[in-house]
Formats: C-alpha cells, sequence, structure tokens
C-alpha cells in the first residue's frame, strides 16, 4: 500500500495538475475522490493537525455552499469541521499526504515539499 494519498477532484484543474505532477516524479498515490469518499470529522481534524492551520484556513470560503450554510470565518472550529464532513465540496483541494506529512497543492508544486 501506498503511504501517498491524495484528496482528490478530478473537476478541479488544480487537483488535476497536481495528481499529473505526482505521477511525472515517479510517484503512483492513491486517490480519494473525498467528494464521493468524504473524510469524518476525525479525519478533517487529524488532516488539519498534520497541516498544522485552523480549520477556516482549509474552508473554500468562496463556494457557494458557505454562504448558503451560513458558515462565517469566525465560528468555533468544531462547527466548521462538522460542515466540511457533512458538504465536502467545502474543503480545500487537492491535499496530499505522505509519511506523516501534509500539503495543499495550491500551487501543485507545494506537495513536492513532502515527497
Amino acid at each position: 500500500m501506498s503511504d501517498l494519498t491524495i484528496w482528490h477532484n478530478p473537476r478541479c484543474s488544480k487537483s488535476r495538475e497536481t495528481l499529473a505532477l505526482l505521477k511525472a516524479n515517479g510517484h503512483a498515490p492513491v486517490i480519494r475522490l473525498y467528494l464521493t469518499d468524504p473524510p469524518d470529522t476525525a479525519g478533517i481534524s487529524a488532516c488539519l493537525d498534520v497541516l498544522g492551520i485552523n480549520a477556516i484556513d482549509l474552508m473554500r470560503v468562496k463556494e457557494k455552499r458557505f454562504k448558503e450554510l451560513g458558515l462565517s470565518k469566525d465560528m468555533p472550529s468544531d462547527r466548521l469541521v462538522a460542515a466540511m464532513a457533512e458538504n465536502p465540496v467545502l474543503i480545500e483541494r487537492p491535499i496530499v499526504f505522505s509519511a506523516g506529512k501534509a500539503a495543499i497543492g495550491r500551487p501543485p508544486e507545494a506537495v513536492l515539499a513532502i515527497l
């Protein structure tokens, strides 16, 4: 089993570019289509811990669903994590995990630092 995983959305250009970059560098990551196989709150919290960021920093705040749910940047972290678990479209993408490290592929080259 690969120790390299990508939370991937094939409709997202940055996600596709990040996956292509990984493959071009000889990596064959496990692809988790997080929109259809969303992480639970524990998985999102673990992701935040590894990334070393706050919940709001993992959210797509310009996503229509963010406003529809009445979310704000000032909400408690647990509420934002729950919203991402219930609405994975709110999770920033892509996220690459490797050997206990993680990086958001924005820009795609950012993931190379954890390989």
